[in-house]
């Protein structure tokens, strides 16, 4: 369990630190004690606190903000959570939940089978190829969908890397201006292709690729991601900040290649 959880002091500092970076610099601790359900007082106690530990700074009377390193100690504790979250769902929720698979055999109902996930997608069989396992909810034949339950084991999965490609807005010359031949070099080495503008789809289509997804890439990479898929990503320079902050705020990890030609 990540630090943060085993403290009530530690949660409570959180929630504060959250509250103060909404509504600084005037910050009402009677309402913060509301929101999070303590009393006045140790919210007084907590935010001397902060202070001493250089987590806010007060600006004066009831006008508090935080500091960048107060910012930094949430986003990491935010993101350890977010880590915590998804192992809770993925190894704690999954015993008692049914996973939907694609059978690569013909199997029974209340058959053991054994899970992978390979290009996104999650198979089962009742050949032992990972140590990953769960039972069939219904018979299945091959290649049609099965329900599975009682999963135990880890699936092998790692988070795929991303690579966003800069792409130049038709004021500085569009697709005309993308590196075509590097462009297609790197389309060959991912499996999930997605287009953020007009100008990336057509830089695509100049190369004789069609994105998977063009509405909704941002999200849609980030969970091709969690699903170990490799993307490449194409965004119209204008859009890049927004995609990098999406990115970031995942801890994804990410290169950022400029394809515009000189």
């Amino acid at each position: 369990m990540i630090d943060l959880l085993q403290s009530k002091s530690g949660i409570t500092k959180f929630l504060i630190l959250i509250e103060v970076a909404a509504h600084q610099p005037n910050v009402r601790q009677k309402e913060i004690a509301r929101k999070i359900g303590v009393t006045p007082q140790a919210v007084s106690e907590y935010m001397k606190e902060l202070v001493e530990d250089g987590f806010i700074y007060s600006e004066g009377r009831v006008q508090y903000r935080i500091t960048k390193y107060g910012v930094e100690w949430v986003l990491e504790n935010a993101a350890d959570m977010k880590r915590y979250a998804r192992f809770v769902m993925s190894d704690i929720i999954s015993h008692v939940s049914t996973w939907t698979a694609i059978a690569e055999k013909d199997l029974d109902k209340d058959e053991k089978v054994y899970l992978e996930m390979r290009d996104g997608l999650l198979y089962v069989s009742n050949n032992k190829v990972t140590n990953s396992t769960g039972i069939t909810i219904d018979e299945a034949k091959k290649g049609e969908d099965v329900g599975v339950t009682d999963l135990r084991g880890l699936i092998d999965l790692e988070v795929a890397k991303i690579t966003v490609c800069k792409i130049p807005k038709v004021e500085r010359g569009g697709s005309k201006r993308v590196d075509l031949e590097r462009l297609q070099t790197l389309s060959k080495s991912k499996s999930y292709i997605a287009a953020i503008g007009t100008e990336s789809l057509i830089a695509l289509k100049k190369i004789g690729q069609n994105p998977d997804v063009m509405f909704g890439a941002k999200e849609s990479i980030v969970e091709a991601a969690f699903h170990g898929l490799p993307s490449l990503v194409l965004v119209i320079d204008e859009e890049i900040t927004t995609i990098l902050s999406r990115l970031e705020s995942e801890n994804m990890e990410y290169e950022l290649i400029d394809l515009t030609r000189q």
